[in-house]
């Protein structure tokens, strides 16, 4: 290899010199430097993504606080409660048990609860606490007066919204 350098030209020399330091430039430009700038960019923009993300989860967690010191509850707050045990202990809570009637089962997710003689308006205020506290749908609702004021007989269908 020697020999044949040398009994090259010295401008081939030179030629040969400056297109290797040029393809070498090239290599690494290429397998080092384009590679690495490349990286560089998406864990940037990963970390763009990143810090939105906690941005995001900063302002959820305020108001997640700010909700569970209102007292809301999430469906994880049920304790395992299927909507039939949920209905009937929330009725309970709510002073109800003595005009809750009738209690049944309707499907997997469905519950109707049958009311008699209940104030309409400790009727509605339950019915609101299921929905805002642990996000159960009102699917059917009919009430009939009675002849005292303020109080109904009543059919509700509650649905557990997933």
């Amino acid at each position: 290899m020697a020999a044949w350098w040398n009994q090259l030209a010295e401008r081939d020399r030179r030629i040969l010199v400056i297109g290797g330091a040029v393809v070498a430039v090239f290599l690494i430009w290429s397998f080092v430097w384009h590679p690495l700038a490349l990286k560089r960019a998406l864990l940037v923009e990963q970390l763009d993504n990143a810090r939105r993300d906690l941005a995001y989860v900063r302002v959820a967690e305020a108001e997640v606080e700010r909700l569970r010191s209102a007292g809301v509850q999430s469906r994880a707050d049920r304790q395992g409660k299927s909507l039939l045990a949920l209905v009937d202990v929330s009725a309970r809570a709510a002073n109800l048990d003595g005009v809750l009637k009738r209690l049944e089962p309707i499907g997997s997710n469905n519950v109707r609860a049958s009311f008699e003689f209940v104030s309409f308006d400790s009727l509605i205020a339950w019915i609101e606490q299921l929905a805002r506290d642990y996000g159960v749908q009102i699917t059917d609702f009919s009430a009939d007066r009675v002849d005292a004021t303020g109080l109904v007989n009543a059919r509700v269908t509650l649905e557990d919204v997933p």
